[in-house]
């Protein structure tokens, strides 16, 4: 897989744009002022090893689909638990439709369903959607736990 494939992301605190890699160790930080940024990136059947297992932080899988209503409503919100737990977490979005072996691995019936991943083992699973300090509170829960 090609390791040099990135996405940029605004770092919450100077506004600056950032491009990061969507596979990487460590945790990505602004160029410009050195905060963690929020780091947010899609993968599919190809990459999923690579982008969500090998990473070093725990990982929210959005299991969604594009005609699903739920999943579009769900997707600032946990957009938002990404900027707030920025450095903490990797936010990955996995369109079910398009990565069939994953939405068959993960046995999803709903979408979206969520995961929080800790070195590719699934450590909480939720299924729909919910509000950002809900989302932030499960995630941070599974995190204890971990």
């Amino acid at each position: 897989m090609n390791t040099t494939r990135t996405t940029t992301v605004t770092c919450p605190n100077c506004g600056r744009g950032n491009r990061i890699p969507v596979a990487a160790e460590g945790r990505p930080r602004c160029g410009h002022c050195k905060q963690p940024l929020p780091w947010l990136v899609d993968a599919g059947d190809d990459d999923f090893a690579e982008v969500v297992e090998r990473a070093s932080v725990p990982v929210v899988v959005d299991l969604w689909a594009t005609w699903c209503g739920p999943c579009r409503m769900v997707s600032p919100a946990l957009e938002q638990v990404a900027r707030d737990l920025a450095g903490r977490i990797k936010l990955v979005k996995v369109d079910v439709d398009r990565n069939p072996q994953l939405s068959r691995r993960f046995e999803v019936q709903a979408v979206p369903t969520l995961l929080v991943l800790n070195k590719g083992e699934t450590i909480a699973r939720q299924a729909g959607a919910a509000p950002a300090h809900v989302l932030r509170a499960w995630v941070e829960q599974a995190m204890a736990g971990r």
